[in-house]
């Protein structure tokens, strides 16, 4: 079992920065990956990023350049840095680790952070 606490969410206006966190605890060593989802209203929940346990990250289209994944492996957290937000970045975000055990895949979720912006 993994456990997952974010935060860092809030209301901000249009071209400015927030910093999501989540803090991983429980079964840290069978983490393979984390990522950040985010679901807007009446849209479905979609990948914003995600960074493996090798280091490789990856990122939707449409936050390139202005969202950074990271992580801090002695706290056992991983961070969003989102710059330059739009309104369109207006959604929960959610924090999920995928675990593999004995060849099994596994998602874990966070409770969701609301992050909002004004424009």
């Amino acid at each position: 079992q993994v456990q997952l606490v974010e935060s860092g969410g809030g209301l901000v206006q249009a071209g400015g920065s927030l910093r999501l966190s989540c803090a991983a605890s429980g079964s840290i060593s069978t983490i393979i990956a984390m990522g950040w989802y985010r679901q807007a209203p009446g849209s479905e929940r979609e990948l914003v990023a995600i960074i493996t346990k090798g280091g490789t990250t990856n990122y939707a289209d449409s936050v390139k350049g202005r969202f950074t994944i990271s992580r801090d492996s002695a706290k056992n957290t991983v961070y969003l840095q989102m710059n330059s937000l739009k309104p369109e970045d207006t959604a929960v975000y959610y924090c999920q680790a995928h675990t593999l055990i004995l060849g099994t895949p596994r998602q874990y979720w966070g409770q969701g952070t609301q992050v909002t912006v004004s424009s």
